[in-house]
């Protein structure tokens, strides 16, 4: 068995989908959004088990939040962060979990309910919904502007729907006709009124970035009163991408230094440095002033210098390293992915 050990923080209770398994009587599946802080884990197991289908949530820490907001022993994991892992690899779940950082969406089902459609060969993934993530969207100005109108209900703050122009600036950096505005350069738009938002547009200068949601994803995290943050979102239309690096080791070693310094976004983290011509970390693609997110699958979020070259050095012969660089790390902090929790998680 492979265990991962979380514990947990989070407000907001579980709510469940109001699907009917053909009148079979089967539970449905329940959500958590699990927040915690650098000193935390998730307050559960995660285990794979002889005789038992499925990952299976174990050992959920006594009084601990996890417990509190409703996960059951035996509950089977579903979805993470949007993804079904239902038909994944054990430690490949395990480490999109640890990679989520301190936010998770989790989706689970109770045991029977679990057995009982796997013994009629039912589709679990039916059983959810459609692609529930929010969308970040990074949009440049053209001479027509940034190409979507926004409209609020008289009276109202906070309640913002976009119009977007087809072929225009937004359409062509993701943001889907009739969304909903979420938040803007990183900033809740809940309390602004429509005159605060247009103002903060065009304080914006020629980029803005958007957190966005469809009816459906916004009505999705309201009916279960969960909170929709960046760090849940779908970041694959964004200009700024995180690097996987594969180094096997030559004679002369990987060809590269690790230093622990200040982020420009706050904090310290781990950055890459002296990256030698010819050897494997700049044929891998490593670029000098990288920072390191994750070693071999696994965040280095409040590891230290010491421990991050442990990480690196447990492979006697290879490493594979999740980085970002500088422009890419500072403009996620500025919309809010704070410390280590950055958008790769999904990938």
């Amino acid at each position: 068995k492979f265990e991962f050990n979380p514990k947990v923080g989070i407000d907001n209770p579980a709510l469940t989908l109001t699907e009917d398994m053909d009148g079979e009587g089967m539970g449905e599946p329940r959500f958590y959004l699990l927040t915690k802080d650098n000193t935390e884990t998730f307050g559960f197991c995660l285990h794979e088990e002889l005789g038992c289908q499925g990952h299976v949530i174990r050992q959920i820490e006594l009084g601990g939040v996890a417990q509190r907001r409703g996960l059951q022993d035996g509950d089977r994991l579903l979805q993470v962060n949007g993804h079904f892992v239902d038909h994944m690899d054990h430690l490949r779940v395990v480490q999109k979990i640890k990679a989520s950082g301190n936010q998770v969406l989790l989706a689970v089902l109770d045991g029977d309910s679990y057995e009982a459609a796997k013994s009629l060969g039912r589709d679990l993934s039916q059983m959810l919904p459609g692609d529930i993530r929010p969308r970040l969207c990074h949009v440049t100005r053209d001479k027509s502007g940034f190409g979507f109108s926004v409209s609020c209900p008289e009276g109202t703050k906070g309640t913002f729907q976009l119009s977007v122009l087809q072929d225009g600036p937004a359409d062509r950096a993701g943001v889907p006709a009739g969304s909903w505005l979420l938040e803007l350069n990183g900033d809740s738009v809940k309390s602004y009124s429509h005159t605060q938002l247009t103002k903060k547009l065009k304080q914006s200068g020629n980029k803005v970035t958007l957190l966005v949601a469809s009816s459906a994803v916004e009505e999705f995290y309201r009916l279960r009163g969960l909170r929709v943050t960046a760090a849940l979102a779908d970041t694959s239309w964004l200009p700024f991408k995180v690097r996987e690096l594969h180094l096997v080791k030559g004679p002369a070693g990987y060809g590269f230094l690790l230093k622990e310094d200040d982020c420009s976004s706050g904090g310290v983290g781990q950055f890459l440095w002296d990256v030698d011509a010819g050897l494997p970390a700049e044929q891998a693609g490593m670029r000098e002033g990288d920072r390191v997110l994750a070693v071999n699958g696994e965040s280095i979020e409040g590891l230290d210098h010491e421990q991050t070259v442990r990480r690196i050095r447990a492979r006697e012969d290879q490493v594979t390293l999740l980085v970002i660089d500088p422009a890419g790390d500072e403009f996620y902090h500025s919309v809010g992915f704070g410390g280590m929790a950055l958008p790769w998680l999904g990938s």
